[in-house]
């Protein structure tokens, strides 16, 4: 079986894509949470927020937060590129039926 040069373009765009998405919303919400933090009336239940889901994370990563997030990452992107590949297959073989 040949891989298609298209077919691997876009697997490695997928799992690209499917690994950056996850790290990236994490981050963005960390991100909030510390901008939220400044307000004085919120600040408590931000630093709250924040420090649970770095617990959260660090599960993940085996006491590590940030090893959580390449986890969830890496997971990810392994979860788009075998859905990515089972497109393929299935366009594949409904274009020869």
């Amino acid at each position: 079986m040949l891989m298609s040069p298209a077919f691997i373009r876009s697997l490695l765009f997928t799992s690209t894509f499917s690994f950056a998405l996850p790290i990236l919303l994490i981050g963005l919400l960390l991100a909030a949470l510390s901008a939220i933090g400044q307000i004085p009336l919120v600040a408590a239940i931000a630093q709250l927020a924040a420090e649970k889901l770095l617990q959260f994370l660090a599960v993940f990563g085996s006491g590590d937060p940030f090893q959580g997030v390449l986890v969830i990452g890496l997971t990810c992107g392994l979860v788009g590129a075998l859905f990515d590949a089972y497109a393929f297959r299935r366009h594949q073989n409904l274009r020869d039926s």
